[in-house]
Parts: structure tokens; sequence; C-alpha cells
């Protein structure tokens, strides 16, 4: 099944259609991810997650099924969603929507929950967790358990990534934070005889 969807402030198209607009990927400006140690985690800057909200989310999945009297649409099975050069891969990935004055679902999205293994990926750099929730009303994604971060050849690992899509900037934490840093070549020496 596959939907195209305007993200704008998520408002529907005709009835209750289910309306993603999921900010996800990982990006930085350059080779080496700018990092600086915290109390309570690593910063990474995280450029590339910096999007224009109201560019359009298409949508690819196995099923769709909408439940609207709970105001959630679940999107199962191979589920795809990419916003401009970022990409969100998932078994399954859940929108609830939020509630109006009556009680009633809106067609704005409240969070939407993606589960079992989920992948963030830009052209230059990736993210992989078991889960990750997207709250477009904040512009935070949260990424969670065994959360790895790759920005060209380095990575950085924990439990626990926040990512800020308005500022582009994020925060690994979770128990013990590892980075590992690959130097770059000086052009001295070239390596032959």
């Amino acid at each position: 099944m596959i939907g195209t969807f305007a993200a704008g402030r998520l408002r529907a198209g005709f009835g209750f259609v289910p309306t993603l607009a999921l900010i996800a990927a990982v990006g930085a400006a350059g080779p080496v991810p700018a990092l600086a140690q915290q109390q309570q985690g690593t910063s990474v800057q995280m450029s590339g997650l910096k999007q224009d909200p109201d560019e359009p989310v298409e949508v690819t999945s196995d099923a769709l099924s909408v439940d609207q009297n709970a105001g959630l649409a679940t999107f199962t099975g191979n589920v795809i969603v990419v916003q401009g050069t970022m990409r969100m891969t998932a078994p399954k990935a859940v929108v609830t929507y939020m509630r109006g004055p009556d009680g009633k679902p809106i067609s704005q999205i409240d969070r939407i929950d993606a589960t079992d293994g989920v992948t963030l990926t830009t052209p230059t750099e990736a993210a992989e967790g078991r889960e990750a929730v997207y709250r477009p009303e904040t512009g935070e994604i949260v990424m969670t358990t065994d959360v790895l971060l790759t920005q060209g050849p380095n990575s950085v690992a924990g439990q626990r990534l926040t990512v800020d899509v308005d500022t582009g900037t994020g925060l690994m934490s979770g128990g013990r934070v590892r980075s590992v840093f690959q130097s770059q070549p000086s052009g001295q020496g070239g390596g032959g005889n």
C-alpha cells in the first residue's frame, strides 16, 4: 500500500486519512561528527535531519489498518517512510492522532511509534535502534535500545538518541556512550615505494 501525504501541520486531505509526517534520519555537515562530551551524554551535530516539515511524506507498507475511533493508523510489513532525503524503515509504524475539544481524533499527529528494528538514513548518515518515537509538535525524535549512529567512518553508540529536527542536533545517552573516530589520512608518505 502506498500513500503520499502533505506533512505541513498534518492536515488530512479527505476524511480521516492517515497523514504520516516522519522526519527521521541522521545527518551531519562534514565527514567527522561534531561531538562534545556533556554530563548526561554525547552531543552530536545532525544537520541532515534539518528538513522542511512541509515536504510531502510517502509511506509504503504491506498493509494499513485505521481505527478512527481510537485515532490510530497502523502501517505493517516492510514499512518505508520517505521525506526529502530522509528515509525510515521498520516492520511496523503506528500513528496516533491528537484529539479535538470534543474528544474525537483530529487529523493532526500526536506521535509516530516505529518498532521492531528501526533504521533512519540520509545519503551520508544512518542510525539504528529497536524503537523510534517522533512527535511532530515538538520536532523531537527519540530512538531507544542499542542505538548506533554512523556518520561517515565514525560511529557513536548508546541506549538513547534524542534528536531535535528543528536545530539538527542530537544527544546520545544511556549507559556508557561509545564513540569510534577514524583518523583522516595526513596526505604524507603516500604508501608507495
